[in-house]
């Protein structure tokens, strides 16, 4: 059994001649001098030639002007289908468009903005229904009971990764620098749930995060338990006098004004 091959049709020759037709139809879209020379041209179809000719634009560089010209069956006359401006090889492009749900990043959103949650985002779970016991509202508020969703597993998993790996984790200079990690300081409060092992709240006003989620790892300068050490203390140098010098009387057990035998006459 063999291939069926698709019939390749030859490019028309009155629409491969009309070069100057084409490129007097990529003159009048752009400004004057832009369209360059003549890049090729490529058969589209029975009696349809596009020609392309190089763009002369700084602003378009590696683009052509693309213009395709036809005729009718058994008409002479060429005429011009369309024309327009392509992206060649290395031509500068636009970033791929993405939804504003994709663009928007950390620290975006501002006053007044709202910022709608997609039903399938999977950072949250479904929640439980509301309980008319107000003695154990409180005990059973921490498992979702009268929210309609709840953080889920990947939402905590991705929090925790991105809070152990930001400014009020373990690996940045302040928490380096540190006498002793957060979990041993007395201002550090511990969270609930799932992450209470891993993260707590600094409640220090003089600490640089007071009041923010810090990892049990974390440190600073500001520990309850941080002992300042007394600066050593110099021994002072000694001070030598070679210029003047003081009159010091000998003593000796010999008396100089007794008289004696010294053994010899």
């Amino acid at each position: 059994m063999s291939r069926t091959r698709a019939r390749v049709s030859a490019p028309d020759q009155a629409c491969v001649a009309a070069v100057d037709l084409a490129r007097a139809a990529a003159e009048e879209l752009a400004r004057p001098g832009e369209p360059g020379e003549h890049l090729g041209y490529e058969s589209e179809g029975d009696r349809i030639v596009t020609h392309y000719f190089a763009c002369q634009d700084r602003a378009y560089r590696g683009w052509r002007w693309a213009v395709t010209v036809t005729r009718a069956s058994r008409a002479r006359k060429v005429t011009v289908s369309e024309a327009c401006l392509l992206p060649g090889a290395g031509a500068l492009l636009a970033p791929e468009w993405l939804p504003w749900s994709e663009r928007l990043r950390p620290g975006d959103l501002g006053v007044g903005d709202l910022l709608p949650t997609p039903e399938d985002d999977d950072r949250l779970a479904p929640g439980f229904t509301e309980t008319d016991d107000d003695v154990e509202h409180q005990a059973v508020f921490e498992y979702g009971l009268g929210r309609a969703r709840v953080l889920s597993a990947i939402g905590r998993d991705r929090a925790a990764r991105r809070w152990h790996s930001g400014e009020h984790g373990p690996h940045t200079p302040i928490a380096h620098a540190a006498p002793a990690q957060c979990s041993t300081c007395g201002f550090y409060w511990m969270l609930s749930g799932g992450l209470r092992q891993m993260f707590g709240v600094c409640t220090n006003e003089y600490a640089p995060d007071d009041g923010k989620v810090v990892s049990a790892d974390h440190g600073c300068g500001a520990h309850s338990e941080a002992a300042v050490q007394p600066p050593p203390v110099e021994q002072a140098i000694p001070i030598l006098d070679d210029l003047g010098y003081d009159l010091m009387e000998e003593e000796g057990s010999v008396d100089e004004s007794a008289s004696e035998e010294l053994g010899h006459s």
